[in-house]
């Protein structure tokens, strides 16, 4: 998969970049978006092998090309290795990609590991609204998942992965920045209020019914 040429030049054409510090890149929650990572996971990803060999180079199109190989999800794992998945998630975050491109990412059908970077992307960098009203038609989405950590590989579905992003402080060895809950922004009328799959379909029955009853 390719994605879009926009934003797609090499990272070093746009901004500087050591040790995981961005130069030249978009604050984001007023912080260098490097630093979104603590400073032990960013050098345990620098010294990793995947990241040395398969990270170096990459752009926001070629990075998808690394994404759809992948075969779990996950933060480190066995003895603090760092997985595949959070040296991509890294990568991603220092190309610092446009919102359109890390849509088109997130909404593609084909490849469900190249949408949980994306989904993880949104959930760092996006505003406290749009994580909302991005993330959440992913709690409908019922695809499986390897999840591997310290404990092993288990198996999760990508409706439990979105809710852990929008409920948890922590997901794959990422602290996650403050996101208010939903019916503050709700209540600010940032949001509209969310309409749950259940009460959707009770909602579609109950004018089926009233339209039987009318004819």
């Amino acid at each position: 998969m390719s994605a879009p040429d926009a934003a797609s030049k090499p990272e070093s054409a746009r901004y500087i970049i050591d040790r995981g510090v961005v130069s030249g890149g978009t604050s984001i929650h007023n912080i260098n978006p490097g630093l979104l990572v603590e400073k032990i996971l960013r050098e345990r990803i620098f010294e990793s092998l995947y990241y040395k060999e398969k990270c170096f180079g990459l752009n926001v199109a070629t990075l998808c090309d690394r994404a759809v190989e992948l075969e779990y999800i996950g933060g480190q794992y066995a003895n603090h290795r760092v997985s595949p998945f959070l040296c991509l998630l890294y990568k991603l975050i220092l190309l610092q990609p446009k919102h359109d491109i890390v849509l088109l990412y997130l909404t593609q059908n084909d490849f469900k590991y190249l949408t949980a970077i994306a989904a993880f992307y949104v959930r760092l960098f996006f505003e406290p609204h749009q994580v909302f009203a991005t993330l959440e038609p992913l709690l409908a989405d019922k695809r499986k998942l390897r999840f591997r950590s310290m404990a092993g590989v288990s198996l999760t579905y990508m409706d439990e992965y979105i809710d852990t992003l929008l409920t948890q402080d922590r997901v794959c060895d990422i602290t996650l920045p403050r996101l208010p809950k939903r019916i503050v922004l709700e209540d600010a009328e940032k949001l509209e209020p969310r309409l749950s799959a259940i009460a959707s379909d009770l909602e579609d029955s109950s004018s089926s019914s009233d339209d039987s009853d009318s004819d």
